[in-house]
């Protein structure tokens, strides 16, 4: 596949991801809006870009992957992010999350990720504080608006900046639904899950990460109930809410990023739960999970290592146990 000059890496996988995807988008723009698709093409045209640069001097063709990055890393934004923005992060996380370690199969971190956590540090009035209204009261919902009504007071941001600043809780039918203001893709619970079950059926993702992510939260979750902790909700409303369950099904699962070995991938999931709990409820961040996923990828090549020597040593001793009743 060409496009002028530009050659393509045939990915069928990452196909499926995208397939994956376009009920969430679909619902993103049902929610808040047409303005979803430019801020999808900005990142995807930015990305484009970027990692054709970087290949054009070597001749090397342009990995179909970086329109799933480009798409993952839109979904991660408010409705209302700037433009400028939205191409900045994408940049930044297509230079620093993929090329400076080799392209694509080489890098240690999720790259959408990574321009997710630069624009989120450096630009945190857009990333944190201008929020949409879902337009999800009608037949048709935002879908005749180019961007829905801004979000202009603390009781009616997002679920989890709402729950730190006031203690409230959404309704869970609206979260399951996807009736409040947040990022592009938490837009639906229901539809996320859908399409994670969509992606384990067709064996385009690993059930070990995002099962991980799911019993580490709540088990971490679980722990914090059971003392009385006022700073984390109880489990469902906190899976329900924010980017955990979007982070779980997309990103935790990235293959390029996430532990090669089945075992070290379950330890790898457990402390993205963990971690996103804890950052929620005691970190400065509400977005806990995005941190989460960006430690569990530093530390998936040691899990994988540690997971050998393990598996190394298991072997030599029954070896040497059954050279012994030999």
């Amino acid at each position: 596949m060409k496009i002028g000059p530009i050659k393509f890496m045939k990915q069928a996988l990452m196909r499926k991801v995208i397939y994956a995807l376009i009920p969430i988008v679909l619902a993103a723009i049902y929610n808040f809006g047409w303005r979803v698709i430019p801020v999808i093409l900005t990142a995807a045209l930015s990305g484009l870009i970027t990692e054709w640069l970087f290949k054009r001097s070597s001749g090397k063709p342009v990995s179909e992957a970086v329109f799933v990055t480009a798409i993952l890393y839109a979904l991660t934004l408010p409705p209302r992010t700037p433009f400028w923005i939205v191409a900045v992060g994408m940049i930044f996380g297509i230079v620093f999350g993929k090329e400076v370690f080799g392209g694509f199969g080489r890098n240690v971190f999720n790259p959408a990720l990574v321009g997710r956590a630069f624009v989120y540090v450096s630009f945190p009035k857009f990333l944190t504080i201008e929020w949409t209204a879902p337009s999800s009261t009608s037949l048709v919902g935002a879908m005749t608006k180019y961007i829905g009504p801004p979000v202009d007071a603390v009781s009616t941001a997002t679920p989890m900046l709402t729950y730190r600043s006031t203690g409230e809780m959404h309704a869970l039918l609206d979260l399951f639904i996807g009736r409040v203001p947040g990022s592009l893709g938490e837009t639906s619970a229901i539809l996320i899950i859908l399409s994670g079950i969509y992606l384990l059926y067709t064996k385009t993702t690993h059930k070990e990460s995002m099962l991980g992510v799911f019993i580490g939260f709540f088990a971490m979750s679980g722990v914090f109930s059971v003392f009385g902790t006022p700073q984390v909700p109880n489990p469902i409303f906190g899976i329900l809410s924010g980017g955990i369950l979007f982070a779980a099904v997309f990103m935790a699962t990235d293959p390029i990023s996430s532990p090669k070995k089945k075992e070290a991938r379950w330890i790898y999931g457990l402390l993205i739960g963990a971690i996103t709990v804890i950052i929620r409820g005691f970190a400065l961040f509400a977005g806990g999970v995005m941190f989460a996923v960006l430690i569990g990828n530093s530390l998936a090549p040691l899990l994988d290592e540690i997971v050998k020597a393990l598996q190394s040593r298991k072997k030599s001793a029954e070896l040497k146990g059954g050279t012994s009743n030999a």
